[in-house]
């Protein structure tokens, strides 16, 4: 299965952005509804594709047709690693508040809101880069070795 094709990377850093108020709204809240709807859209964008999620949806339809187009573009693998991730987070927040356990809800959404923080203020994808040390520190299979 491919990860997709590139992407423009201003479609993730607005993604950050709308994760970034939504999550911040369901911590302070706690309405765990609301980050079940977050959790479901890491979801589309880690299992269905980054094509489908819909921030990607608002990006591509309304937001990009305004802006000077670019050759800039980056590899979806790590996004929709970042985007499992996030699913993780979010649906462990979501179990939390839903059942009871306010601590767990709380911890979670904020390791989940401060990811996507970083990534919207300061373009710094957390789970992209888990994903690229991931990635040098497990072996390829195939890979040959020199002799």
């Amino acid at each position: 299965m491919s990860a997709g094709p590139p992407v423009d990377p201003r479609g993730p850093r607005l993604a950050a952005w709308i994760t970034t108020v939504v999550l911040a709204v369901a911590l302070a809240t706690q309405w765990w509804p609301l980050l079940a709807v977050q959790a479901v859209v890491f979801a589309i964008g880690a299992f269905v594709g980054l094509k489908y999620a819909p921030y990607s949806l608002i990006y591509r339809y309304l937001v990009a047709p305004r802006l000077a187009p670019t050759d800039e573009r980056e590899d979806a693998a790590p996004l929709r690693f970042a985007q499992g991730v996030g699913f993780a987070f979010a649906a462990v927040g979501t179990v939390g508040f839903a059942l009871g356990s306010t601590a767990l809800g709380l911890v979670a959404t904020a390791f989940a809101l401060a990811a996507a923080f970083l990534n919207a203020a300061f373009g710094f994808c957390l789970g992209c880069e888990t994903y690229l040390l991931l990635r040098r520190l497990t072996p390829s299979v195939g890979r040959q070795t020199p002799a």
